[in-house]
């Protein structure tokens, strides 16, 4: 957690309002869940895509050659889309966000899911 900590005061943060929000506004950013194959297979917030934790700095630069690209990232509670968020900064993407409280703020607040949906 101590990690999560000190790469939270580096990055920004979002909530799952500030998400569903941009959807229904119709704004273009790349929703991507950064969760194990399976989490995201069970059940996903609508529109999002998945690029894992475990690959996401190994494929990002040919899913977003754009580093100015706006992306929001999540996770199931809101810890590993921080790391990523962080680690991606470090690669030099410049509009990165976490969605704070991941897929379990987006469930709460009763936004859209996609189900068995594998990409």
């Amino acid at each position: 957690m101590k990690l999560v900590e000190q790469a939270r005061k580096r990055i920004k943060e979002c909530t799952s309002e500030d998400v569903h929000a941009r959807i229904a506004r119709g704004e273009k950013f790349h929703f991507i869940d950064v969760r194990e194959d399976h989490e995201y297979w069970i059940d996903h917030a609508s529109g999002a895509s998945h690029l894992s934790k475990g690959i996401l700095e190994r494929d990002i630069e040919a899913v977003i050659p754009d580093k100015q690209a706006e992306i929001v990232l999540y996770c199931g509670g809101g810890y590993r889309s921080v790391l990523a968020a962080d680690a991606l900064q470090q690669m030099g993407y410049q509009n990165v966000e976490s969605m704070r409280g991941g897929i379990k703020a987006w469930r709460d607040a009763g936004f859209p899911l996609e189900k068995d949906k594998a990409i």
